[in-house]
């Protein structure tokens, strides 16, 4: 299984970068703008549109405000297997350390995933860093 792991520090309170992780309808304009351009809430699910175009069903696994994580499962398209989480935490100074984890199946898919998630970590501090 393949798996891919990022980590950034944002120059904002931890409670403020959990406040937009958390809301997990709003990737599109409190989280990653630009990276994600859509975000359309259906039962426990959500419905993301990239800027590539490509658009991903995702199960909301877990939202939990105590270890400010959000769990969720791409399912549908081109993988077999698909979970991934984001985490905030302190980082001293009053900065966040931003933490997203994806592992996923078949092994091919990789290098795609890991640029991906390399645009939406860029895409995140752009948007929550204060500078």
């Amino acid at each position: 299984m393949a798996s891919v792991h990022r980590e950034i520090v944002i120059g904002r309170p931890p409670a403020e970068v959990w406040d937009a992780l958390a809301d997990v309808g709003a990737l599109h304009t409190r989280l990653a703008p630009g990276f994600v351009t859509d975000c359309r809430l259906e039962a426990g699910a959500r419905v993301v549109t990239f800027a590539n175009g490509m658009v991903a069903r995702e199960l909301i696994v877990d939202v939990d405000p105590e270890r400010r994580r959000v769990a969720w499962s791409v399912v549908g398209g081109r993988l077999s297997h698909h979970n991934a989480s984001a985490q905030v935490f302190a980082e001293g100074s009053g900065a966040t350390r931003f933490v997203w984890i994806a592992d996923f199946l078949p092994d091919e898919h990789a290098a795609a995933i890991a640029t991906m998630i390399d645009h939406g970590m860029t895409a995140i501090k752009r948007h929550l860093d204060i500078e």
